[in-house]
């Protein structure tokens, strides 16, 4: 009954729409056309998408863009590589738009930087009008001498590299867990028990039972509210290699699930199906209901819980490179506070966990001795809160601080740490004439001119004593560089300062992270599935385009549609 999806949305659309129930006849047409055929399919989807690949290139304009490129496998273990476009279009907003994936043949840099450059010059994008690449830090990408970075730079040297943000959490997450040995143990146990719990959907059922009792005891206890969207029934999740929300998502449903997981391993212990997961089990149990495990769990969740944010805002469209230096200072900011004062606050959220769960708490004013790293002779002297205050609670947040600090390093940033002068936030107070002027003389030269430069200062001075002179309502709570564009725009006054309008849309394009071409990525696995393993790569890559075209906020015109296919039909009658 089903004769494919294409053919049956057609003959649905035709049902209410006349023109194509006009153009396209499947009733009344000659035998000898093919108006359904495969090839004709991809005809139709070809039009859409480079309907779609125009209307960018329209919003990108003459301005300058930056490219975001990531790689991955499809479902037949074939190379695909995502182009996504970042711009600042007319109206001042930061703008990632999906533009193509094409397969590739390796990997290798050279390989990818030929298919991104025949890809920009189909469509009339210009190399030289390239200001920004994005990428994660595989050697391949971001090679100093052979890399795609480098390759591109000798073509248009103001292209600057930015290694992805959102690659660099994960990086710091490895890094810390690694520096300390119990939260790698810790990591390494939490993966054994979640993969215990549902390993089974009988034992996956009992969680989500055992859930349904403790929420409707703590609701009648009144230790929870009721509401929309509140209560809900979940289930564990592994934390990721790559997914640093991951890692903060596993921490926060064990402990909310603490009780119900506790009671499957119980069960587990009791009636197992073998004395090999009976004994699994009874050894996660006592892991489990330890007092360093709940520890470490109660950490990390706080830990994370701070960082999570960042993860979050740095995977957004719209994040502009100098509000990610700002989250990243705050986050760091937030971690100084948590170990210089929250100790105490800590301590007693533990211990009510566990007076809740009934798991014993050790006397914080014995001598520590198992496990420790010190000498023998340091023994006498080191307690349990010792141990558990410095060695975990302090030694945890140092290395996540110093990580942040490293990976996010400003002195070696020459290009953000001016790129802040123009920073908007706390009523202009980055604001720095020498800075700015500096920025685009020796970053972007090739977009300024020498006078324009001397006038550019010039705007810049206007510009100040207009802000801090006249006190300007429409200046004032600002927090954002994008803010500042659309602000400019809106007000016409971005016609006054051209010049600074154009540096800031020039430090708008730089990347923050590549979520996009991941988003792009996970479409694909929707569009081209298993069943679909043979779909050919052109065919993916117009099939992908179309279907992501609502996500990219990119409205085309039906009319215009329709009108293409009209020439298409009458350059070929009939049609094959």
């Amino acid at each position: 009954m089903n004769h494919g999806n294409f053919i049956e949305l057609i003959k649905y659309t035709a049902q209410w729409n006349d023109k194509v129930a006009e153009v396209v006849v499947l009733e009344n047409a000659p035998r000898n056309a093919k108006y359904t055929a495969l090839s004709i399919q991809k005809q139709v989807l070809h039009i859409l998408a480079d309907k779609v690949r125009n209307k960018i290139h329209d919003e990108v304009g003459e301005s300058t863009y930056c490219i975001l490129v990531d790689e991955a496998k499809d479902a037949s273990n074939r190379e695909q590589m995502a182009i996504v476009l970042r711009f600042v279009d007319k109206d001042g907003f930061v703008r990632e738009r999906f533009f193509e994936i094409v397969r590739v043949e390796d990997t290798s840099s050279l390989t990818l930087k030929k298919e991104i450059s025949r890809v920009l010059m189909n469509f009339g994008l210009q190399i030289d009008k390239m200001r920004g690449q994005g990428y994660n830090g595989a050697s391949n990408m971001r090679g100093a001498w052979n890399g795609l970075q480098a390759l591109f730079l000798r073509d248009c040297p103001y292209a600057y590299y930015v290694h992805c943000f959102a690659h660099r959490l994960q990086l710091e997450l490895v890094a810390a867990s690694k520096d300390v040995a119990p939260i790698w143990i810790f990591f390494s146990t939490l993966n054994s028990i979640i993969n215990l719990i549902t390993a089974s959907p009988k034992r996956h059922g009992e969680l989500q039972s055992t859930q349904e009792i403790d929420i409707a005891h703590m609701i009648d206890t009144g230790e929870r509210e009721t509401g929309r969207g509140l209560n809900q029934i979940g289930t564990l999740h592994r934390p990721g290699a790559t997914h640093w929300g991951s890692h903060y998502d596993s921490c926060s449903d064990l402990l909310n699930m603490f009780n119900a997981s506790c009671t499957v391993v119980e069960t587990l212990i009791k009636d197992g199906s073998s004395n090999s997961i009976r004994g699994e089990a009874t050894g996660t149990f006592k892991v489990m209901t330890s007092y360093e495990f709940i520890f470490i769990l109660n950490l990390l969740e706080k830990i994370m819980g701070l960082t999570d944010s960042l993860c979050r805002a740095l995977q957004n469209k719209s994040q502009d490179i100098l509000t990610a230096m700002n989250l990243v200072r705050s986050t760091k900011d937030a971690l100084q506070k948590l170990r210089l004062e929250g100790w105490d606050t800590f301590f007693e959220e533990v211990e009510s966990f566990c007076k809740k769960h009934d798991i014993d708490m050790p006397d914080m004013n014995a001598p520590y001795k198992a496990g420790t790293r010190r000498s023998c002779q340091q023994l006498d002297d080191i307690t349990i809160e010792h141990h558990y205050r410095v060695d975990l609670f302090n030694d945890t947040i140092d290395y996540q601080w110093e990580e942040l600090n490293s990976r996010f390093s400003e002195g070696t940033m020459e290009l953000l740490i001016l790129s802040s002068a123009l920073d908007p936030s706390n009523g202009f107070k980055s604001f720095k004439i020498d800075d700015i002027c500096k920025l685009a003389e020796k970053f972007y030269p090739q977009d300024f001119t020498v006078k324009e430069l001397r006038l550019l200062r010039c705007q810049i001075e206007l510009f100040e004593f207009e802000v801090h002179q006249h006190d300007l309502d429409i200046f004032q709570n600002m927090s954002t560089l994008s803010e500042l564009c659309q602000v400019l725009i809106k007000t016409d006054r971005s016609k006054a300062y051209y010049l600074i309008d154009r540096l800031i849309r020039l430090v708008l394009t730089l990347p923050v992270s590549t979520a996009t071409t991941e988003r792009a990525f996970s479409a694909m696995k929707h569009v081209k599935t298993v069943l679909r393993n043979k779909m050919e790569d052109e065919y993916l890559a117009d099939s992908l385009i179309f279907y992501i075209e609502k996500e990219l906020s990119v409205d085309i015109d039906s009319d215009s549609i329709i009108k293409d296919f009209d020439t298409l039909k009458e350059r070929r009658v009939p049609l094959h």
